[in-house]
């Protein structure tokens, strides 16, 4: 198998820890113009919207991260990620539903300011407040989820845990992370002992060393930063109206196929 990756993508940290927790060998792999929105070649005919993770397995071409986890718990169900109970595996799938989209939208916008200073000054400080605020919202509602357990929806690591994870991880780098004595906090600390999200962690930590000028690469053109619906949506509501009009004017922003 062939994953095709970036590892800071919260998205592709999901695949890439279920992939280790079934103890499956596959290699990685990040797309040459990934992030300009002209990738070209077998990437693009796996993943037509130029979005990681894209998993190849033989003839199989699976892009969407939702989506390549069901194929591998369909394809390899053991271990299993996914609870038996039919109740907890539908809390599974709404708990990521809810990372992905509305937790991963938070994080991003946090890396449009910090990483790329889409805004800088007291807009970028308003905006990183709104943030703070919104992520403690979302932190309260997974600690309720959690309800002290080791785990989110069953006896062992799973599906919503792999799903939580990089977000709540991406959450800490950002100096918003729970208190230490949190349920959130010791559940992190639980899931970094795990090999599986151990490695993907660390794969997140080097390529975050290795962003460097970033906001340079963003205004050179080399890098068309994609705002998809949740995002879009996150900057409209949280104070980024004009940031999002300033990319079009600048041509540094775009949306997904088909244009």
């Amino acid at each position: 198998m062939l994953l095709y990756e970036h590892p800071l993508s919260s998205y592709a940290q999901k695949v890439k820890i279920a992939l280790r927790e079934k103890g499956l060998a596959f290699d990685l792999e990040t797309p040459n113009a990934l992030g300009s929105g002209n990738a070209a070649g077998p990437f693009a005919a796996a993943s037509p919207r130029n979005e990681v993770p894209a998993l190849i397995d033989g003839d199989a071409r699976i892009f969407d991260s939702t989506i390549i986890l069901e194929y591998l718990e369909d394809k390899f169900p053991t271990p299993p990620l996914l609870p038996p109970d039919p109740a907890a595996r539908a809390e599974a799938r709404m708990i990521e539903d809810v990372c992905d989209t509305l937790y991963e939208a938070i994080n991003w916008g946090l890396g449009e300011i910090g990483w790329f200073k889409r805004a800088e000054g007291a807009k970028a400080e308003e905006m990183r407040a709104t943030a703070a605020r919104q992520t403690a919202e979302l932190q309260a509602w997974l600690t309720d989820k959690l309800n002290g357990r080791d785990w989110f929806t069953g006896e062992s690591f799973g599906w919503a845990d792999l799903s939580v994870a990089p977000y709540l991880n991406r959450s800490f780098h950002y100096g918003l992370g729970t208190p230490d004595t949190s349920q959130l906090a010791r559940w992190r600390t639980r899931i970094r002992e795990r090999p599986s999200v151990e490695a993907t962690f660390k794969e997140f930590e080097t390529a975050v060393a290795r962003m460097g000028d970033a906001s340079g690469r963003l205004a050179s053109g080399a890098i068309k930063r994609e705002y998809r619906d949740h995002r879009l949506e996150w900057m409209m509501k949280s104070g980024g109206v004009q940031i999002v009009l300033d990319g079009l004017a600048k041509g540094n922003i775009r949306f997904t196929w088909p244009m």
